[in-house]
């Protein structure tokens, strides 16, 4: 029989790789399903940009 060393506690995770995939992701999706190239302004769209800078702005300094 063959031993296989445990795998919890040494999975480690970068949320920030994580969201990027994501959103690479929804982008592929929004592209493979347009007919033509996509817009800045769509692409915007999809990677939820003009949602950061909102909250970005209205975020107290």
């Amino acid at each position: 029989m063959r031993q296989v060393a445990p795998v919890c506690g040494t999975a480690v995770q970068d949320h920030v790789a994580l969201a990027e995939i994501e959103l690479c992701g929804e982008l592929i999706i929004a592209a493979s399903a347009a007919e033509e190239r996509l817009s800045l302004e769509s692409i915007d769209q999809v990677l939820r940009v003009t949602e950061e800078r909102r909250k970005t702005a209205a975020a107290p300094r």
